[in-house]
């Protein structure tokens, strides 16, 4: 039997440890997606949450990838953008000497796969709706090929071809179009290249990403948007309102959870089992 609660502790080190590195170098974040919805809703992780997300501004984002390396505390691993061994266009934070087995194989066998936190980058949006259309575009080529490269498993034929269509193209100048950096006064921000697969639910304005307050999260205070009504609104509808008991799931990322084994003990199980096997070894 899973025990969840044993994972959102972990996830809650791993913020703990965010949180000190980005004060000390005063790099401004905000809890982001679910994590923002727990902080407002359940004052810390929704209950029934199984991972913990947060997001930066794209000049906040690279500042905080070129100072963490140097000082993380040494149980914990930075995953970063463009390192290698990471093919992804966002970062996590791990904690070493933990098991975090997702649902496919990668093809990198040297990725680190202990429990993370997300860490999303917040792009600048062009204020012209057009221009923003063709910058998801552009991310969905580059997001595509990234996927591919580390090993992404979908049963449906469309995304395969998708995916190996991309791979033909060159990710840069896809990248580049849709981060739009000289683009640093407009009205907009997106996160196009970080965790929204719906172009709606990915663009939002500058302010709710650079105006926040902090709130209760379990044992800590977090930066959460000061617009968090209508930012959570526009992800969530009602957020307020609590789902159904039945609708409570984990949404299992993973086959295999692990909080105090290294993910390279597991190596040879994910061939050939199943998560219903895999889960009875979950601590």
């Amino acid at each position: 039997m899973r025990d969840l609660s044993k994972q959102q502790a972990v996830l809650i080190e791993l913020l703990h440890e965010f949180d000190r590195v980005c004060r000390k170098h005063n790099i401004p974040y905000m809890v982001f997606c679910g994590s923002a919805l727990g902080a407002v809703r359940h004052n810390g992780i929704i209950p029934w949450d199984d991972d913990l997300d947060v997001t930066m501004l794209r000049k906040d984002y690279e500042c905080f990838l070129k100072v963490a390396p140097n000082d993380l505390k040494e149980q914990y691993f930075l995953q970063s953008e463009g390192s290698e061994h990471w093919t992804m266009n966002f970062s996590k934070l791990r904690k070493n000497n933990t098991t975090y087995l997702e649902k496919f194989h990668p093809k990198d066998a040297k990725m680190h796969q202990g429990i993370y936190i997300d860490i999303f980058p917040c792009d600048n949006a062009s204020d012209t709706k057009w221009i923003r259309k063709l910058q998801f575009y552009a991310s969905r080529i580059a997001l595509a090929k990234s996927l591919w490269k580390r090993g992404y498993e979908t049963e449906s034929k469309r995304k395969k071809i998708f995916m190996r269509l991309c791979c033909l193209l060159p990710a840069k100048p896809f990248l580049k179009f849709s981060m739009m950096k000289k683009e640093k006064n407009s009205r907009y921000v997106q996160t196009f290249l970080a965790c929204t697969s719906r172009y709606k639910k990915g663009i939002y304005k500058r302010s709710w990403f650079t105006e926040t307050i902090e709130m209760d999260f379990e044992d800590m205070k977090v930066p959460v948007s000061s617009h968090y009504d209508e930012l959570l609104t526009t992800m969530y509808g009602d957020y307020m309102k609590l789902p159904s008991e039945g609708e409570r799931k984990i949404k299992e990322h993973a086959i295999l959870i692990d909080t105090e084994r290294d993910y390279t003990e597991y190596e040879h199980y994910r061939d050939g089992m199943t998560f219903d096997v895999l889960s009875r070894n979950i601590h």
